[in-house]
């Protein structure tokens, strides 16, 4: 399948969370999307260097400005459980904007044309690094990494592309 690309619509799934009541969720892509603007980025894993240290990082410290330009919803999804999610989430106290969303079995990540093949890493099947801008189910930037490269995808470039 090729990859998500600017014009596509967003394909709907269903992606694992734990609310505030610790109580496991399940949520679709659409009911979290339609009639919004968002942004959905992805990442290879929780608590690997780059993701936890730049990638995440800059989408809570941008979320007000991103806030202030219209965006109703900012998305993070990596192919790991949702136990593994909710405590990664945890080492971001100041993180009020940034959702962590778990996609578990690489599903939506699929449908997404966004799978890398880390398996010679023992990794597995992961998400690549990617950053989506998405206003009503409409992709306006796909900002997607090659290989485990940071270059394209941070909030910075998303920022850039909302002008």
């Amino acid at each position: 399948m090729a990859p998500i690309a600017v014009g596509d619509s967003l394909p709907d799934g269903t992606l694992s969370y734990f609310d505030a009541e610790d109580k496991l969720q399940q949520v679709s892509i659409h009911s979290l999307a339609a009639g919004k603007q968002v942004i959905l980025f992805g990442v290879p894993g929780a608590f690997t260097p780059t993701c936890s240290l730049k990638h995440v990082p800059g989408f809570i410290e941008k979320a007000a400005e991103f806030k202030s330009k219209g965006i109703n919803e900012i998305i993070c999804i990596s192919v790991n459980d949702p136990f593994v999610m909710k405590a990664w989430a945890k080492t971001y106290p100041e993180n009020k904007d940034v959702k962590f969303l778990a996609d578990g079995s690489a599903t939506y990540t699929h449908t997404l044309g966004l799978q890398l093949d880390l398996s010679e890493k023992g990794l597995g099947t992961r998400s690549k690094r990617f950053a989506l801008l998405v206003d009503n189910l409409k992709v306006k930037a796909a900002n997607i990494e090659q290989g485990g490269e940071f270059t394209v995808s941070s909030a910075d470039d998303i920022l850039k592309a909302m002008l």
